[in-house]
C-alpha cells in the first residue's frame, strides 16, 4: 500500500503530542496527591500514617477529600502538623543544658547567701564575737585558687603544673609579678575593705533582721553606679538614678517602718555601710586592676585570704584581751556552725566570681535578690520579724531598684524592638484566625468554602 509520507510524519507527530501531554497530566496528578499525603513534624517532611494500617485506598487521600476536611474548617487548608513546625518554643539541647545550668546557679547564689546571714544570727546566741568570725571566714579564701586550679586540670585540655598556672595568673600584678610592694600597697587596701565589709554586715545582723539586711546590703548596686559615673565616667542612664532614688527611699521607710528606734537605726547605718564600701571596693578594683580572669580573680583572693592571716591576727586577739570581744572556751566554742558559715560564705564568693561561666551576670543578682525573700520566709516561721504594711513596701521598693540596675545600656532600643515583634507576631496571629488575605468578607455558605479550599490547594 502506498501511504503519503508527509500525512503520515503529521499523524505521528499529533499523536507523540497527545502522548507526552496524557503523561505530563498524569505526572502532575501523582505530585499533587504524593504533596498531599505528607506531613510537617518539627520542620522535617515524613510520610503520613495511612488510615488502614497498610497499603490501599487508606494510604493516601483524594484531592476531593482533602477539599472537603478544609471546607469543614472553614478556612485555607494547611498541611497537618502546621503549628508544630511553627511553633517557637522549641529549645536544642544545648540551650536547655545551659538554663538548668543558670538555674541551679541563681538557686546556690540564693540560698548560700541567705543561709550566711541567717546562720551567723544562729552562731551569735553561743559566741559573739563578730571580727573573730569575719577573720575566720577570710581565713578560707586561701583556698580559692586551689579550687580553681583542680577546675582548671579537670577541664583544660592543655595541662600546667600548679606553678606554671601561679607564675602566669602573676602576670595580673604587673610585669614582674606579685612583688613585696606590690602585696602591701595593693592587698592591703583591699583586705581591709573586705574584712570591713563583712564586719559591719556581721555587725548589723545582731541589731536588725538578716530579711532586713540582705534588702539593705543590694543597695551596693546603686553605689557601685553613682561611684563608677562620678569616678569612672561611666555612662549615664536615667533608669539607674531613678533606680538609686529606689534604694534610698526604701532605706529610710525600712527606718521608719521601726520607728526610727536606735536600735535600728544603729543597724540600718552598719548595713548601709558595709555596702558602700562594697561599692568601692568594686570601683577601686576596676579602677586600679581592670578586669580578671578566673584564675587571676582566684589568685588574687587567695593573696587576699593570705594576708589576712598574716597580717590581721592580731585584731581578733588584741579584742579579744581588751574584753571588747569575749570568747568562749575553746571546748564551747560552735565550731560545726562557724565552719558551715565560711563554706557557705566561700561558695557564695566562688558562684559571684565564677557563675559567669556557666551563666549570665544578671540571672547571677537575681540569685542575690531572692535572698530578701527566703530570709523573710525563715524569719517569719521563726518569728523574729513583724512584716508590716511599710517594712514590705520598703523591701520591694529596694529590690525594684536593684533589678533596674540590671538594664543594658542599650535597654530601651531592646524595648523598642520587642514591642514592635510583638505587635507583628499579634497581627499575624489575627490575620491567621480569620483566614487567607482577601476571602475574610465571603460568606459561610458550603459553596463559599469548598472555592476557598480548592483556591488554597490550587496556590
Amino acid at each position: 500500500m502506498v501511504t503519503n509520507p508527509g500525512l503520515s510524519d503529521t499523524l505521528n507527530f499529533i499523536h507523540g503530542s497527545l502522548k507526552n501531554s496524557s503523561r505530563r497530566h498524569y505526572s502532575k496528578r501523582t505530585s499533587s496527591v504524593m504533596k498531599e499525603s505528607l506531613v510537617y513534624y518539627d520542620g522535617d517532611e515524613r510520610p503520613a500514617e495511612a488510615s488502614g494500617g497498610g497499603s490501599g485506598a487508606g494510604s493516601s487521600r483524594t484531592e476531593a477529600e482533602a477539599r472537603g476536611e478544609a471546607g469543614e474548617g472553614g478556612g485555607a487548608a494547611r498541611p497537618l502538623g502546621w503549628r508544630a513546625s511553627c511553633c517557637p518554643c522549641r529549645f536544642s539541647v544545648g540551650q536547655l543544658k545551659k538554663a538548668l545550668w543558670g538555674s541551679a546557679v541563681v538557686l546556690s547564689v540564693c540560698s548560700s547567701w541567705a543561709g550566711t546571714s541567717q546562720l551567723a544570727k544562729i552562731t551569735f546566741r553561743t559566741f559573739d564575737a563578730p571580727f573573730a568570725i569575719t577573720w575566720f571566714a577570710t581565713s578560707w579564701n586561701v583556698l580559692f585558687f586551689l579550687l580553681y586550679y583542680v577546675g582548671h586540670a579537670w577541664s583544660s585540655e592543655e595541662k600546667q603544673s600548679p606553678l606554671q598556672r601561679l607564675r602566669e595568673c602573676c602576670r595580673f600584678f604587673g610585669d614582674d609579678g606579685l612583688t613585696i610592694k606590690i602585696f602591701f600597697s595593693r592587698m592591703a587596701p583591699f583586705c581591709v575593705l573586705w574584712t570591713l565589709t563583712n564586719y559591719l554586715y556581721l555587725l548589723a545582723l545582731k541589731k536588725i533582721s538578716a530579711t532586713d539586711a540582705s534588702a539593705l546590703f543590694c543597695c551596693n548596686k546603686a553605689f557601685v553606679f553613682l561611684l563608677s559615673w562620678i569616678v569612672l565616667r561611666d555612662k549615664f542612664m536615667g533608669v539607674r538614678i531613678v533606680a538609686a532614688i529606689f534604694a534610698m527611699a526604701g532605706i529610710v521607710m525600712i527606718t521608719y517602718s521601726d520607728g526610727f528606734h536606735s536600735h535600728s537605726v544603729i543597724g540600718i547605718t552598719l548595713v548601709v555601710a558595709s555596702a558602700s564600701l562594697s561599692a568601692l571596693y568594686k570601683v577601686l578594683f576596676k579602677m586600679l586592676l581592670g578586669s580578671a580572669k578566673y584564675g587571676e580573680a582566684a589568685l588574687f583572693l587567695s593573696v587576699l585570704g593570705l594576708f589576712n592571716v598574716t597580717f590581721i591576727t592580731c585584731v581578733p586577739l588584741a579584742l579579744y584581751f581588751t574584753g571588747v570581744e569575749h570568747w568562749t572556751p575553746f571546748s564551747h566554742i560552735p565550731w560545726e556552725k562557724l565552719c558551715g558559715m565560711a563554706i557557705l560564705l566561700l561558695s557564695f564568693n566562688i558562684l559571684m566570681n565564677f557563675g559567669i561561666a556557666v551563666t549570665s551576670p544578671t540571672l547571677i543578682s537575681v540569685g542575690v535578690v531572692l535572698s530578701v525573700p527566703v530570709n523573710a520566709v525563715a524569719e517569719a516561721y521563726s518569728s523574729d520579724i513583724v512584716f508590716n504594711s511599710v517594712r514590705v513596701v520598703a523591701i520591694l521598693i529596694i529590690c525594684l531598684g536593684f533589678l533596674l540596675l540590671l538594664l543594658p545600656e542599650e535597654w530601651d532600643r531592646l524595648a523598642v524592638e520587642f514591642i514592635s515583634r510583638f505587635k507583628v507576631s499579634k497581627k499575624e496571629e489575627v490575620i491567621e484566625e480569620r483566614g487567607e488575605p482577601g476571602f475574610t468578607g465571603q460568606s459561610r455558605n458550603k459553596g463559599s468554602r469548598t472555592s476557598t479550599a480548592t483556591f488554597a490547594h490550587s496556590f
